[in-house]
């Protein structure tokens, strides 16, 4: 399970995010390609725009669902 405490501060405010579990294994920004980017420097993943229509929020669920290492997180907020 995502840890808030420990996202990456790459990922814009928000409700989705991504913390120090992701493993950069691509899933994410292939499912949600509007709202997941790869920071190249560190080899992970991060939200740089968050779900703003039912359907990215739809993708965006999808890949927190399928992440392998539980990397996404969603607060509600």
């Amino acid at each position: 399970m995502a840890d808030l405490e420990n996202k990456y501060e790459d990922n814009v405010s928000g409700s989705f995010y991504v913390d120090d579990q992701c493993i950069d294994c691509d899933l994410c920004r292939e499912t949600a390609p509007e709202n997941f980017n790869r920071q190249d420097d560190g080899g992970y993943s991060f939200v740089f725009k968050q779900p703003e229509t039912d359907e990215e929020r739809e993708l965006c669920e999808e890949a927190m669902e399928g992440c392998p290492v539980e990397a996404i997180g969603d607060d509600g907020g």
